[in-house]
């Protein structure tokens, strides 16, 4: 008699779970997905505010990026949805790239697998030196394509960028600054760095001393963007001296309801993980900030003004 009501208490259980499952799949409850990345749904529809002009100048940015979370790998699918509807072909990385450890797996699960779709694409990312990133270790990894060197300058199209490393200005790399912004022949000069010279951010706040060193070569030199992480939130701040700054370093790491009385910001963003895509053609550099849910925070057309 136990055996038989042990078979029907066992029976009756198996039968309840089917019909929950059932009820389940009837009413589209979703499953726990997956960390690993997945290809956008055909029927999910992207909001693209940028124009995808012929033969413009197409890249994402991201910040303080590098920790391996769920959150990190959902932005970095957005990220590949979009590449795929924009083409872009190129990253640029704002600091702390890799947190915590610098192991050969920390370096997979931080940065290769998160975005290995991108990089499967041929996307090549271009980082920048943050206070939790190891010089030694990171200036040497292929992928991230500094050269060996903590700061360094490259070119595409009519935009020329300068990595620069905000922990430790010394003089000999303000001179490589100076000689090279003032060789430079690029249309549009960008600057990119981890330590924010404006930032409304509480926890952080602005790089006065690094903002009295480099500011006046951007002035005297020409510079029209700059774009720093480190404050764990997404900013826009009031052109100063016509250049153009962004602060975002939440691509990983959030700061949620961070903002102190507002003073240079034109717009901003504490409540979710985001990343940019920026196209510059001619004289104009258009931009969209996306947060990881998909929607789009922040998006402009700035004219190419002349510090």
């Amino acid at each position: 008699m136990k055996q038989n009501r042990h078979t029907i208490y066992r029976n009756a259980a198996l039968f309840v779970a089917l019909c929950v499952c059932a009820l389940a799949a009837h009413l589209g409850v979703a499953q726990a997905a997956p960390r690993a990345l997945a290809s956008q749904s055909p029927g999910d529809k992207l909001d693209i505010r940028i124009p995808l002009q012929d033969k413009s100048v197409r890249f994402a940015v991201i910040g303080d990026s590098g920790t391996g979370d769920h959150a990190q790998y959902e932005v970095a699918q957005k990220m590949e949805a979009y590449r795929q509807a924009t083409k872009f072909d190129f990253v640029i990385m704002l600091g702390d790239n890799i947190y915590g450890s610098h192991s050969a797996r920390d370096f997979a699960k931080k940065f290769e697998q998160p975005y290995k779709p991108l990089l499967d694409a041929g996307v090549k990312f271009y980082a920048s030196l943050g206070n939790h990133d190891d010089p030694d270790d990171e200036r040497l990894y292929k992928p991230f394509n500094m050269g060996g060197e903590r700061y360094y300058a490259f070119r595409k199209g009519e935009a020329a960028f300068f990595a620069l490393d905000s922990n430790y200005m010394d003089p000999k790399q303000l001179n490589w600054l100076e000689q090279n912004l003032k060789d430079s022949q690029g249309t549009w000069k960008i600057c990119f760095f981890h330590h924010p010279l404006y930032n409304d951010g509480r926890h952080h706040g602005a790089d006065a001393d690094l903002r009295g060193q480099v500011l006046p070569l951007f002035q005297r030199y020409g510079v029209n963007a700059v774009f720093s992480g480190h404050e764990h939130v997404y900013q826009r701040i009031k052109p100063e001296n016509n250049i153009y700054f962004f602060v975002l370093g939440n691509s990983g790491k959030l700061m949620t309801h961070d903002f102190g009385a507002t003073r240079e910001r034109v717009k901003g963003f504490d409540t979710d993980q985001s990343f940019m895509l920026v196209e510059i053609a001619g004289d104009k550099l258009y931009f969209q900030t996306i947060a990881r849910s998909g929607e789009t925070i922040d998006f402009g057309e700035l004219p190419r003004l002349h510090p």
